[in-house]
């Protein structure tokens, strides 16, 4: 009998067709990455700020004093026994000093480092430091290898006994830069060495994982060089951050819609001799689905354009183009290739046409007639459970200082440990303040008047513009140092006249950490509701989702609370990072209600046969396990991130693996499944469902 589908997406139908595909997309694909991709550098932080923060403005009447372009590097001595610094100690460092500036002024391209001021010794003499200026220009790339210069240096010359910490803002740079340098090849290669091995956990065949693996793969490296060639059109910084978790995203999602599409193949094949015909019945049944997940996805990074923060407006540029590229790439280029390769592919569980089906849906049957028995009981008690595990965040903390954005301790953190233990703890970061020249004793006055700021000093200027450079009696990035901050800023605003700004390290985090709450505040609502307009077209109807809307918030909040815990007990992080929550919820967001739409468009189609119940229960069963092998992929797939040194990046792989599993293991396995038998017809208001008689599919 003649198939009555709807292909919209257009389908191979002989092998010919299909090895012509495939010969085509090598060709285009092959062609796109000939071309050398930009380099990709770590942009400074201030350049991520809005232009009306105070520390943009700081930066850029700072760039144009003379001697303005460097920034200070904090160089601290200490003897290996923790003794004092002998006389000879301190001679010794001080006939080397020349050596280190040299160090840093040869390194390619060459700059002018200098020497700011004297050795400062402590009164106990355990501790002392240089303070060497660091020229910026012409990147953080150049910094980083001057710093790595200078370190290498003070290895060759130190006094037998000493030992010395390079830390500073130029210090903090290099070292977070080499949580980058190769990053994405690591993070790349266990994300493949996961996916491999989930794939053949999967399929249970030595060759079929291979397939999808290689199709996603291709899609990854596709999106990431086509990302880095339309970047710097559109005004777009990649970082290594960003670029990072887009290829995480690429990987798991693409990998999630592989798996759908496949799993829905298999089936049509145990009912088709013909597996064109089957692959069309496949992809017309499972698209709708992977291209509402995927457009659900792909607006809601879309989104994360209008972010003020370059960084967020990076990533979300990244994302959204890797997602509609792996959904091409999956809805077109599978196909082929799995026609291409026969039934064969399946090898040795090969499906067979009027075969039963395996095992599947055996487990989830005993769970949906469980749910079905008992719909308002699961109901309430899996809503309770969310509920319950959502008070575990109650406590949580946010902000992690300079010296707390490591998993390890690098050398700059160490040097700025010891140097807090002998110095006021901002020796090493200095809070910049600008104002006009003719009111620098105004200005002067005023700033070491405010409570927190240990001295205040002079620096370069010009018959327009002068720095001031104040020392803070806190630690860099702690929120005793951003409460002094404010505090400046708010004396300086009183200097009639002055125009001053505040800026520096300590005030671009603070900036930093303002904007990104702006954002969320912006984002979050216009996330919640593109996902619920992609919904509402999908179901046609109100009520159910609404409910899936409230499921994924509640896994949510559940999955914060849990991580919280997590983060306290067993990695004993102080809190969590800037912007970690809202990247949290961003995808959990997005790619949770993936699961739902998985569930509930296939139960849509299932309803009209069996009617509500039946058929969420019969959808259940169908998808059960695919969803539930994605759920835990993507998860595994996001857990890759904790390998980088960074908190904040190990935090937000934390939350979306719990918070992916709640959303597969609970809420689409029983709470999703529970509120539909529950609610019956009324699930899907205003649509009317009527079922006809029941029929075995």
């Amino acid at each position: 009998m003649p198939s009555t589908e709807r292909h919209f997406i257009p389908t191979p139908r002989r092998t010919r067709g299909a090895l012509g595909f495939l010969l085509l997309f090598v060709v285009v694909v092959g062609a796109v990455m000939s071309f050398a991709a930009p380099s990709t550098t770590q942009p400074s932080a201030v350049d991520g700020l809005p232009h009306s923060s105070q520390s943009w403005v700081a930066s850029q009447l700072q760039s144009s004093l003379p001697q303005s372009l460097s920034q200070p590097a904090i160089i601290v001595f200490v003897r290996s026994d923790y003794r004092a610094l002998s006389a000879s100690d301190v001679a010794a460092l001080n006939a080397r000093s020349a050596a280190m500036v040299r160090a840093v002024s040869d390194t390619a391209p060459r700059s002018a480092a200098s020497l700011l001021g004297a050795l400062q010794i402590s009164p106990s003499r355990e501790v002392a430091f240089f303070a060497l200026a660091v020229p910026t220009a012409p990147s953080n790339n150049a910094v980083s290898d001057r710093v790595v210069a200078l370190r290498k240096e003070l290895h060759l010359v130190l006094p037998v006994g000493v030992v010395a910490y390079v830390t500073g803002a130029p210090a903090f740079t290099t070292d977070l830069s080499k949580v980058f340098n190769g990053a994405n090849t690591t993070l790349l290669l266990a994300t493949v060495l996961v996916v491999a091995l989930l794939l053949i956990i999967t399929y249970r065949s030595p060759l079929l994982w291979l397939v999808p693996l290689i199709v996603v793969g291709v899609a990854d490296q596709a999106s990431g060089q086509l990302a880095a060639h339309l970047a710097p059109h559109l005004g777009i910084r990649l970082d290594g951050s960003s670029t990072g978790i887009a290829e995480v995203l690429v990987f798991g999602a693409g990998t999630d819609y592989a798996l759908l599409l496949i799993a829905r193949y298999r089936d049509q094949l145990r009912h088709q001799a013909d597996r064109f015909a089957a692959m069309r019945v496949a992809v017309s049944r499972t698209g709708e689905a992977v291209l509402a997940s995927g457009t659900t996805v792909t607006i809601s990074l879309g989104l994360l354009m209008l972010a003020s923060m370059s960084s967020t407006r990076a990533l979300g540029f990244a994302g959204a183009l890797g997602i509609v590229i792996a959904m091409a790439f999956v809805l077109l280029v599978l196909p082929a290739a799995l026609l291409a390769c026969g039934r064969g592919i399946f090898w040795p569980l090969v499906p067979r046409v009027g075969e039963t089906r395996h095992s599947d849906g055996r487990l989830f049957a005993r769970v949906g007639a469980f749910v079905e028995r008992r719909s308002t009981v699961v109901a309430v008690g899996g809503a309770v459970m969310l509920l319950a595990a959502s008070t575990l965040g109650l406590g949580l903390k946010v902000g992690l200082s300079t010296t707390q954005q490591f998993t390890a301790t690098p050398e700059s953190v160490t040097g700025q440990t010891i140097l807090a233990s002998a110095f006021p703890a901002g020796s090493s970061d200095p809070a910049i303040i600008m104002t006009r020249t003719d009111h620098v004793g105004a200005t002067l006055a005023a700033a070491r008047l405010v409570a927190g700021v240990t001295s205040v000093v002079a620096g370069p200027h010009d018959p327009t513009w002068s720095e001031l450079d104040a020392t803070l009696a806190a630690s860099p990035g702690s929120p005793a140092s951003f409460n002094t901050i404010d505090a400046l800023r708010s004396a300086l605003a009183h200097v009639g006249g002055a125009h001053a700004a505040v800026g520096g390290d300590v005030a671009v985090s603070l900036d930093a950490a303002r904007a990104s709450n702006n954002d969320t505040w912006l984002l979050v609502p216009l996330i919640l509701l593109v996902v619920m307009l992609v919904l509402i077209g999908l179901l046609r109807s109100l009520v159910a989702p609404l409910l899936l809307l409230a499921t994924v918030g509640l896994s949510y909040f559940a999955a914060l609370g849990i991580s919280w815990v997590i983060f306290q007990h067993v990695n004993h992080f102080p809190a969590l990072g800037t912007g970690t929550a809202f990247y949290g919820f961003l995808f959990l967001v997005a790619l949770g209600v993936d699961y739902n739409i998985f569930l509930t468009s296939r139960a849509k189609e299932e309803t009209v046969l069996r009617g509500t119940a039946q058929g969420m229960l019969a959808a259940l069963r169908s998808t059960g396990g695919v969803i539930t092998s994605a759920g835990i992929l993507l998860a595994s797939v996001f857990a890759v991130l904790g390998i980088l040194p960074l908190i904040q990046l190990t935090q937000i792989g934390i939350i979306v693996f719990v918070g992916v599993l709640l959303d597969t293991l609970l809420v689409r396995t029983v709470l999703v499944p529970a509120l539909a038998i529950w609610l019956g017809d009324r699930f899907w208001w205003p649509s009317r469902r009527e079922s006809s008689a029941p029929v075995e599919r």
